[in-house]
């Protein structure tokens, strides 16, 4: 009897927010393989949730800068050297070397390369020219010899085409259609009663990404606003909260698994996806969150990045910030949260919209790259 043919999903963070990483291991299950995705355990590192897949999380003396990366590709090559595969899932570059390197000993194993951002452009990295540089080596020996490559939005794919002559499909990380067998009330998630409600989500909210300006902008609105997620600058934005004495005004909830983290959207009249144009990953970014406000009905205020504009224009969604400061975040938040009549359009939109723009639709390019065994 044959084996069922077994995928190794690999990412470097956590596993315990990365929603379009489950989603893609969840659609392989589908298609009939056996799934192990694996990355790594901090120290403040949750127990996961159970899965339909099986997960390894690989604990390691370092946890931030050089000698984490360094550790966590060698620990992953010779996991993955011993491990039977068929495919191999490197998900973005930080661990693209660790499964590039272990397929050249397993010839009958497919490597498959899921790019989530224009990784050597992040703000991380731009401010440190000797480090980039040897992620765009990195790059730039592995990207030219890779045949299976998906990124998240047109933008990316094409300066990957052209970058390296390699053809590079798109699936964007869109949201699965949001059909939520209950909703938890706002007193069990904590959430003010009778309050306009803003939300800021994501794990990543980080420098450059507007948080700051989001919570200045709090000052002078009668709304709270929820931040769910985790981040470099969270520390520092709960610092500024209570200096500008708004604790009851801007909310952390922290990290939250996706199914609940949706039940905070869901109650939020407008969701905030801030990026600044300050880096080329952030100008091409399309942040899933954006996503996750159409599918909860929620209006979006964005600042003016070329993917995320053209969502919200194509579908009227919400609004766009063509100058972004604290005080003109402010205002349009105003003057959308007063106007009960274009924040209902806006909402009826993004129901209508998420018919359309959802991750049953963009796993069909997934079939393609997966087929059903």
């Amino acid at each position: 009897m044959s084996r069922t043919p077994r995928a190794i999903v690999s990412v470097s963070n956590d596993l315990y927010t990365d929603n379009r990483v489950n989603k893609v291991c969840v659609f392989l299950v589908e298609q009939g393989y056996d799934v192990l995705l694996v990355g790594r355990k901090r120290a403040s590192s949750i127990a996961l949730d159970k899965r339909i897949y099986n997960t390894k999380r690989i604990r390691l003396r370092f946890e931030t800068g050089a000698k984490f990366y360094a550790f966590f590709n060698l620990r992953l090559f010779f996991f993955l050297l011993f491990k039977r595969a068929n495919i191999l899932v490197s998900n973005d570059l930080d661990t693209l070397l660790a499964n590039y390197t272990a397929s050249k000993f397993k010839p009958r194993c497919k490597l498959v390369y899921d790019s989530h951002e224009y990784f050597t452009e992040v703000p991380e990295l731009i401010n440190r020219p000797k480090v980039q540089k040897i992620w765009l080596g990195i790059e730039r020996y592995i990207f030219p010899k890779l045949n299976a490559v998906y990124t998240v939005n047109q933008s990316i794919a094409d300066i990957y085409s052209e970058k390296y002559n390699t053809d590079v499909k798109v699936v964007r990380n869109i949201s699965k259609k949001w059909n939520p067998g209950s909703i938890l009330s706002k007193a069990a998630l904590g959430i003010p009663e009778n309050k306009h409600l803003i939300i800021l989500q994501g794990a990543g909210i980080n420098i450059d990404r507007g948080a700051e300006e989001a919570v200045e902008a709090m000052k002078n609105l009668d709304a709270v606003l929820m931040i769910v997620g985790d981040g470099d600058v969270v520390a520092q934005l709960k610092a500024r909260v209570i200096e500008l004495k708004l604790t009851e005004k801007v909310l952390f909830y922290g990290k939250k698994p996706y199914h609940i983290m949706m039940n905070y959207t869901h109650f939020a009249d407008v969701g905030l996806t801030l990026d600044k144009p300050s880096n080329l990953n952030y100008q091409l970014s399309l942040p899933n969150k954006v996503f996750d406000y159409m599918h909860t009905q929620t209006a979006v205020i964005s600042t003016d990045i070329k993917e995320v504009s053209a969502v919200i224009k194509t579908h009227d969604i919400g609004e766009i910030l063509t100058v972004f400061t604290a005080e003109r975040l402010a205002e349009k938040l105003a003057v959308l949260l007063e106007n009960p009549v274009v924040l209902a359009q806006y909402k009826n939109n993004c129901k209508t919209a998420s018919l359309i723009e959802n991750w049953e639709t963009e796993t069909k390019t997934l079939n393609t790259i997966y087929p059903h065994v």
